[in-house]
């Protein structure tokens, strides 16, 4: 099998150091580009890290990217007129920027997630039968934790959980979207979908979807050890996206859940 030539973004984070260490132990990769938002001036894996641009993504299969909006939708400029797949790890997207990433993906295959591991897009999967299942009645809440350095919040992934609960219940998401708090001791349930975001130490990953009914408590968790978890997971998306025609994907269209 003929290797996948690899860009990865924002290679000086931490995502993008581990998605380098991942890399090298892949045989169906070659990593062939590396970009940072500052000039790097030295060799990373034997590449030199070069700005966002034409140049840096011309002789790239797939671009992996773990940045912020601003420098994923520079790149989506960029990969959308060479026509370059696009897998997204980068979370904290507005709405309007939500459907700039739509129209981009009519022009390539973008495959966007807020989370890459397959536990947690199972853990989405059943929120979503849970809150089908539960009806009215309950009301729910999204609990997350992660690393003291980690800026936004709520996480990617507990909205991902959010959007979850009100897929279940046939809603738009934004408008279920309810209270966001930040290192809460204790918060409500909403009929709305209320957030807690903890950060400290170096969590990697906690996160909870919660339902109540006033009479009982239905809980779905997930919990990550190892961040090699999402560069592995994005390194399957990479894979699976090459044979793909433009559109907007997601790990649940990888893993096939109905």
């Amino acid at each position: 099998m003929k290797k996948i030539n690899l860009a990865i973004t924002g290679c000086m984070g931490r995502m993008g150091q581990q998605l380098i260490k991942s890399v090298k132990k892949n045989r169906n990769f070659k990593l062939v580009s590396l970009t940072e938002n500052k000039k790097i001036y030295k060799k990373i894996a034997g590449i030199n890290p070069e700005l966002n641009s034409v140049n840096a993504f011309k002789n790239v299969n797939v671009i992996i990217d773990f940045t912020v909006p601003k420098c994923t939708l520079e790149i989506l400029e960029i990969a959308s007129k060479q026509k370059k797949r696009v897998v997204i790890g980068t979370t904290g997207f507005t709405q309007k920027e939500e459907n700039l990433i739509k129209k981009f993906s009519k022009k390539v295959p973008i495959l966007k997630a807020g989370n890459m591991s397959l536990g947690i897009n199972l853990l989405m999967h059943l929120t979503e039968i849970a809150s089908k299942s539960l009806g009215k009645e309950f009301l729910n809440k999204v609990y997350e934790v992660h690393h003291k350095h980690k800026k936004d919040y709520p996480s990617g992934t507990a909205l991902m959980l959010g959007k979850g609960i009100a897929y279940g219940k046939n809603k738009d998401f934004y408008s279920m979207v309810g209270k966001k708090y930040l290192n809460k001791k204790s918060f409500p349930y909403g009929n709305k979908i209320n957030f807690n975001s903890i950060r400290k130490g170096e969590v990697i990953g906690e996160h909870e979807v919660m339902f109540s009914s006033g009479k009982e408590i239905i809980r779905l968790n997930h919990e990550s050890f190892d961040r090699a978890l999402y560069s592995e997971g994005a390194l399957t998306a990479a894979k699976w996206l090459i044979n793909k025609k433009p559109g907007l994907y997601s790990m649940r269209n990888l893993l096939n859940f109905k």
